[in-house]
């Protein structure tokens, strides 16, 4: 993806892709958005970057576990009439190799070159290993 920069963040109160994918469907029904959004303070200065193609990499337990493509970045008023970035990604959530990442605030930019190979789908029956064992696995090069 030549051009574009992807975004990483803390899955703050996440355990696993299931309570991510869980927490969007149920913020989804409730607001009646068609697509997840995630509000951000921080408005990206390399937006057009982001939108050539990036995705937002998710943080969950100190390992990037997935990745969600960005539709779209919207402004959007808070409560408190603060102008604040929405990052409206794509609903399919992409299962990435575990990558350890240390706690920061906000989020970051993550070149494409040193962005985690997203994993094969899962296949029925399949099981998910726990985030500290597929980050081990990961360290050790086992894939």
């Amino acid at each position: 993806m030549a051009g574009c920069i992807h975004l990483v963040k803390l899955c703050v109160g996440a355990e696993s892709i299931d309570d991510l994918a869980r927490w969007q469907q149920e913020r989804r029904a409730r607001t009646g958005d068609s697509r997840p959004v995630h509000v951000t303070r921080m408005w990206p200065r390399r937006a057009a970057e982001v939108l050539a193609g990036g995705s937002l990499y998710w943080v969950i337990r100190g390992v990037i576990l997935a990745r969600q493509p960005v539709a779209a970045l919207e402004e959007r008023r808070g409560e408190d009439g603060i102008l604040r970035c929405a990052i409206v990604l794509e609903p399919e959530i992409i299962r990435t190799e575990p990558a350890p990442r240390r706690p920061f605030q906000g989020w970051r930019y993550l070149a494409p070159a040193d962005a985690p190979r997203d994993l094969p789908p899962m296949r029925d029956g399949d099981d998910a290993l726990p985030p500290a064992l597929s980050a081990a696995l990961a360290d050790l090069g086992v894939r």
